[in-house]
Formats: structure tokens, C-alpha cells, sequence
């Protein structure tokens, strides 16, 4: 229990120095991760299995938000395999000068080898990019939901290099396993409906996520933590999805700074391998014009290019497996492996600092990116307008669809819903409901916008405060003069929405869609 206090207390004062100096926390967690590895203190006998639980976690979360169909578009996975094989070729070159340059860990090794190292800094971290959304509230704005698709199809990749290098050959029951997770999520689904809230939630997700999922993938011989993955996307699309997403969301927070300390402990790197670690970050800037370059030619708008390959633009844990799969299979040396980490744990803190600066980014791209034509843009980016609609609701969950209802049957308002999951807005239209599907919190959705002035009253429902408190910003600063009502959760961001202009703010528990839809119609009435 000692021990365990000693990583925790050095763990939290490293993260609460690095959100002080306006910086992500799992900076701090990295950076504890290292100090305590130099300080000669033994790493955690179960710290391997808290970091591999917080990732298992994460995939299964974000398979209950995975839209499948978003993996077979063009801008997915073309964007992956084209980037693979540009990113292997660069970082295999530059390794190569590196190596003519006489670099010691370089000499006399083979462009087979320099080609695998390359491989291995071709992919992007997944859980880096999940934290940086969640941090920004975009987990679900356009531009993320390509970055983690694209995240997906580079694990599958990953997973098949492990397949073939003969680190791990899947057994003959792994394609009945496959086939008859289909029939398992279509029980799982019916048992879930019946399934009370609160910790049955939790423990049916934990079930979930670590039976059908890792435990029978990895008892076949596949990864353990797509095998969470998969049953995350076979159970997707079931009303308490996103319910469930969020709880876990908020566990494997906790689980996910295990995982970052963890990386501190894969070895005492030499000084040598320290800086040729480094030394790969200079790749990063590359890797972010090979991203953007190719999401550009899929006629995505500049801010969805921009952000998402700021986004895209580190290392990944995924390397680090494919380098240690190849270390045992004796086609690396161990060295590899400590040069990798490093690189890994630096691309963080770089890509953390870039992400806090990809709006400069996106200003300074706008000047030397042309744009493309409104009406040859990507389906998903175009011009959206209101319509005749007099009421807007943003964010169409549960509270959305109450305040719609209410003011749409109560009021007789013409209304008009805005959401950005894929799937509900194909199931709300079913139900007859108008729906745009668009991302409020997405700042280039503003500018798409055409006129709002004919809309009277909108409401703001999303599950997040940033998106919300982004939303009223907007509108704001638009000049909109309608009602703006919004839900909030806490009492601090009530405050918060109030000095920030809005007109009504409901808190969560005060019967939320009704009660706010109620009262904005009340303050349309009575404004002038």
C-alpha cells in the first residue's frame, strides 16, 4: 500500500504542476512515469494490468460511439492506407540519412529494418486523440469521428502485422469466435434493455468489455483490447449506449493514468537511444502534412483537415506492441524498443502543445490552402440552413427530444433538431422528427450556417458544458436575438452560462427538456 501511495502522490503533484503551467495533465503523468523510473523506485507489480484495463476500456467505449459504416468511407480508409505507406517510406529515409550520417544505433543495419521501425511510427495514438476530443468536448464532431476511424483501421493493421510476423498466430477458432459474437450481441442487446441503471450498467459494460471481448480474443490469439473494440461496435446503436459510454468514459480516466506512467518504466533509455527518440520527432510535422494532404483531397473542409491531422500527429502505444512483437520475434533489437518509447512519451508532449495551438495552425493553413467550392465540398460539410424553422434544438438526446416535442406540440412552433451521431439522426427521422445531422460545437459549422434570424428560440441539449458554453458563444457573438436557452449540470455552470448571455438555464435535475423549452417559450413571449 506504500508503494502504491508513493506513485499516486507523485503521479497527482506531476499532473497538478502540468495543468498550472496550462498544460495537459497526462504530461505530468508521463513525465512521473520517467522520474520515478530514474529514481530507481520499482515499478507496480499490477500497474501492466490497470494501464491494459483503462485501454480496453477506452476501445469498447469508443465501439459504442462507432458508427460502422463511417470505417468503409473513402476519406477513412483511404486516407489510412495512403498515409501508412508515405509515413513508412519517410521515416525509413530519414533513418537511412541518419544512418549514412554515421548515428551509432544506426550502423550497419538493413533497410528491411529501418523500413519496420518506420512501420512502427506510422501509427497514431489512440488514446492521445480520445483525451485531446474529450478535453475539447469534439469526441463527436466530424473531424474526430474521421480521426478515430482512422485510428480503428490502423489497429487492424497493426493486428495483422502481429498476425504474419509469427509474433502470435491466431488459433483455428478464431473465425467461430467471429461468428458467433453476432449472435452473442444480439442477445446481449435484449438482455440489456432489461437491465437496471446504475452499477448493473457498469458491471454489465465491465462484462462486456473484458469476457466477449478481450478474454475470448485473446484466448484465440488475437489482441485483447480490439476484441473490446468489436463488441463495443456490435452493441452500438442501443438506447443505452451512450449512458453507458459516458460512465465508463469517466472510469477509465482514472484506469488511463496507469497507462501513461507505465510507459516510464519500459526501460532506462541510453543516451544514444534518447536522442535518436527525439531525434524521430522531427518526423511529426511530416506526418501531419501527409494527413492533412490526403483528407484535402477528399474534399474535406480546412478546419476538418487541419484539426484532424494536428490531431493525428504523434506516436502511438500501437508501436510500441508492433516493435515489441517484433523484438521477440528477433527481428529488432531490444534497443528498438526503449528508442520507441521515448519517441512515444516526447510526440505527446508535442502534440499535447500542438493541439492547444491548432486554431493558430488552421489560421496560418487558410492562407496557403485553397478552398474548395460550396457545392463540391464532402456531403458532410456543406452549407446547412434552418429553413422556416422558428425553434432550433441542439443536441437531440434525450432532452432534445423533449424540449422538440414540447415546443413543437405545446407551442405549435415549426421545429428543428441538430445532432451529430449518425445513427439518431436516421432513427429520429423514422420517427418524424426534422433533423439536420451537424455539430454545433464544431466552430466551422458557424460559418456554414446561413441566416438565423428567423429563428426565434434555441435551445442548446448537448451532453457537454464546452459544447454548450461554445454554442452560446457563437450565437452571441453572431448577434442572434432570439432566446437562448440552455441545460447544465452543475451549479458553476449555470453562473457560467448566465454571465455568457443566456437567457434561460435549466439545471439537469429540474425535469431538464420540458422545463427548459417551457420556459424559453415563455421568454420568446414576452421579449419585444
Amino acid at each position: 500500500m506504500s508503494e502504491a501511495a508513493v506513485f499516486i502522490a507523485a503521479t497527482f503533484a506531476a499532473g497538478l504542476l502540468s495543468t498550472m503551467l496550462r498544460m495537459p495533465a497526462l504530461l505530468g503523468f508521463l513525465l512521473a512515469g520517467f522520474g520515478l523510473n530514474a529514481l530507481g523506485v520499482q515499478e507496480l507489480p499490477y500497474l501492466d494490468f490497470v494501464a491494459d484495463l483503462g485501454v480496453t476500456l477506452l476501445l469498447f467505449g469508443i465501439g459504442l460511439k462507432l458508427d460502422v459504416r463511417s470505417l468503409l468511407s473513402r476519406e477513412v480508409w483511404a486516407t489510412t492506407a495512403g498515409h501508412m505507406a508515405l509515413s513508412v517510406a519517410v521515416g525509413t529515409g530519414f533513418l537511412w540519412v541518419l544512418a549514412l550520417l554515421g548515428y551509432p544505433l544506426l550502423q550497419g543495419v538493413d533497410l528491411q529494418t529501418l523500413a519496420l521501425v518506420g512501420f512502427a511510427l506510422s501509427f497514431s495514438s489512440t488514446v492521445f486523440v480520445v483525451k485531446v476530443l474529450e478535453e475539447h468536448a469534439e469526441l463527436q464532431s466530424f473531424y474526430g469521428r474521421v480521426a478515430i476511424g482512422i485510428l480503428v483501421m490502423q489497429d487492424l493493421a497493426a493486428v495483422i502485422f502481429m498476425t504474419v510476423s509469427g509474433g502470435r498466430i491466431p488459433s483455428i477458432w478464431a473465425v467461430p469466435l467471429l461468428l458467433a459474437l453476432v449472435p452473442t450481441a444480439w442477445v446481449a442487446r435484449r438482455l440489456w434493455s432489461h437491465i437496471p441503471h446504475g452499477e448493473m450498467q457498469v458491471l454489465f459494460g465491465l462484462a462486456m468489455a473484458l469476457g466477449p471481448g478481450y478474454a475470448a480474443f485473446d484466448a484465440v490469439g488475437l489482441k485483447g483490447d480490439l476484441g473490446a473494440l468489436v463488441v463495443g461496435m456490435l452493441l452500438a446503436g442501443h438506447t443505452a449506449a451512450g449512458e453507458l459510454s459516458h460512465i465508463l468514459f469517466q472510469l477509465k480516466d482514472l484506469l488511463l493514468v496507469g497507462f501513461f506512467i507505465s510507459i516510464g518504466f519500459i526501460g532506462t533509455p541510453t543516451a544514444e537511444a534518447a536522442v535518436l527518440g527525439l531525434l524521430l520527432l522531427l518526423l511529426l510535422p511530416v506526418q501531419i502534412v501527409i494527413y492533412v494532404w490526403l483528407l484535402d483531397r477528399h474534399r474535406l473542409r480546412r478546419r476538418t483537415s487541419v484539426k484532424a491531422g494536428v490531431l493525428l500527429g504523434n506516436y502511438s502505444e500501437f508501436g510500441l506492441i508492433v516493435t515489441s512483437v517484433a523484438v521477440a520475434a528477433s527481428m529488432l533489437s531490444e534497443d528498438w524498443l526503449v528508442v520507441i518509447s521515448v519517441a512515444v512519451a516526447a510526440s505527446f508532449v508535442a502534440a499535447a502543445l500542438a493541439n492547444e495551438q491548432s486554431d493558430t495552425l488552421l489560421r496560418w493553413a487558410r492562407t496557403v490552402m485553397p478552398g474548395h467550392p460550396p457545392d463540391r465540398v464532402h456531403p458532410h460539410e456543406r452549407p446547412i440552413s434552418f429553413g422556416d424553422a422558428r425553434a432550433v434544438v441542439m443536441g437531440m438526446g434525450r432532452i432534445g427530444r423533449s424540449s422538440y416535442l414540447e415546443l413543437s406540440q405545446v407551442h405549435g412552433l415549426e421545429v428543428l433538431g441538430l445532432e451529430n451521431l449518425p445513427a439518431r439522426v436516421r432513427g429520429l427521422r423514422e420517427r418524424g422528427f426534422r433533423v439536420v445531422e451537424a455539430d454545433a460545437a464544431d466552430r466551422d459549422f458557424w460559418h456554414r450556417l446561413e441566416s438565423t434570424h428567423q429563428v426565434e428560440i434555441v435551445v442548446l441539449a448537448m451532453p457537454f458544458h464546452g459544447a454548450n458554453r461554445l454554442a452560446l458563444q457563437q450565437l452571441t457573438a453572431g448577434d442572434y436575438d432570439g432566446v437562448i436557452a440552455v441545460v447544465a449540470q452543475y451549479d458553476d455552470e449555470v453562473a457560467d452560462l448566465v454571465e455568457l448571455g443566456a437567457d434561460v438555464v435549466v439545471n439537469l435535475y429540474e425535469g431538464a427538456g420540458a422545463t427548459i423549452a417551457e420556459r424559453a417559450a415563455e421568454a420568446s413571449a414576452g421579449s419585444p
